[in-house]
């Protein structure tokens, strides 16, 4: 009784925050970024529909110029390929096995890598700028906002790649790799619908 008493009394400032045990903070953190990117990305599909509604058939081609559908789906394959090569590094990291976190999470990087430079090089050789007409407009405007998260992903699987290769992470501690996993699938995932829907339908 006295030590609770001694305790409270050396406690100044507000009690601490109520934490529950179900979500931990970086996670929920993330999974509310999220949220807040996927209403940006339904402004840009609304924008789309709009045009689609307004030319009816005419999408693509325009013009003489067709979107390059068969690199697209090489780049589909090679970005949801990472996606389980990210699973396999976070395994990895739960697991101990410092050798498949090292390599899941690199070759993670490198897929990532290589499918925002055959985005960039889709761009040089397409044929069409942005304001050359309205469907150019909305092509690059998706497919650009998801280059840029793909870029963000590529920096947060940077800092991942070092800590894990300076040996930071512990079958008690990955939130570093799991947190960056859960971006990267929202990646992967919003990739697919843009593919789905921008190249396909």
């Amino acid at each position: 009784m006295e030590a609770a008493a001694l305790a409270h009394a050396e406690h100044h400032g507000p009690p601490p925050a109520n934490r529950s045990s179900r979500v931990d903070p970086q996670v929920l953190g993330m999974l509310l970024f999220i949220i807040s990117e996927v209403m940006v990305f339904g402004a840009f599909f609304t924008a789309y529909f709009f045009i689609r509604v307004v030319q009816g058939d005419h999408w693509f081609p325009v013009d003489g110029k067709d979107l390059p559908k068969v690199i697209a789906g090489f780049n589909t394959v090679i970005l949801v390929s990472s996606s389980f090569t990210m699973h396999w590094a976070l395994e990895g990291a739960k697991r101990g096995n410092r050798m498949a976190l090292q390599a899941g999470i690199l070759t993670t990087f490198l897929l990532g890598f290589t499918f925002l430079f055959i985005q960039v090089n889709e761009y040089v050789h397409i044929g069409f700028a942005p304001h050359d007409f309205a469907q150019g407009s909305i092509f690059y405007g998706l497919t650009g906002l998801h280059g840029a998260h793909v870029f963000i992903g590529l920096t947060l699987l940077l800092f991942t790649n070092i800590r894990a290769f300076r040996g930071h992470f512990t079958p008690q501690e990955h939130r570093g790799v799991e947190v960056p996993g859960i971006y990267w699938h929202f990646v992967d995932i919003m990739w697919i619908v843009v593919f789905t829907t921008v190249y396909i339908l």
